[in-house]
């Protein structure tokens, strides 16, 4: 009986995990590249002469950009795996990159 409850607890676990980092990461890091894109435009400023830009920082904008490349490869796998299952197959992490092999 106590194997199966450490069973139990293991899979609850891992599913947790698995939930938190899909669920709520990827939406996490969506929110930091926007926010890395804001950091990286400046803060303009505004006076009785007009808008002043402000000073652009590009680490921010590439950390933007980097970021919203991980959330559409995290979106990307996610559609990957669900149309290979859909067709009976299974992805495969065997290669630096995935593969959809038969199962």
């Amino acid at each position: 009986m106590t194997n199966n409850l450490g069973f139990a607890l293991t899979g609850a676990w891992q599913v947790l995990v698995a939930g938190l980092l899909l669920g709520a990461g990827l939406p996490v890091l969506f929110a930091l590249g926007i926010r890395s894109l804001a950091w990286g435009a400046g803060e303009a400023s505004v006076d009785a002469t007009g808008v002043t830009p402000g000073r652009r920082r590009p680490v921010g904008t590439a950390l933007g950009y980097l970021l919203f490349a991980v959330v559409v490869a995290g979106v990307l796998l996610g559609l990957t795996f669900i149309v290979a299952t859909g067709f009976g197959n299974k992805l495969s992490f065997e290669h630096i990159y995935p593969t959809i092999v038969p199962k």
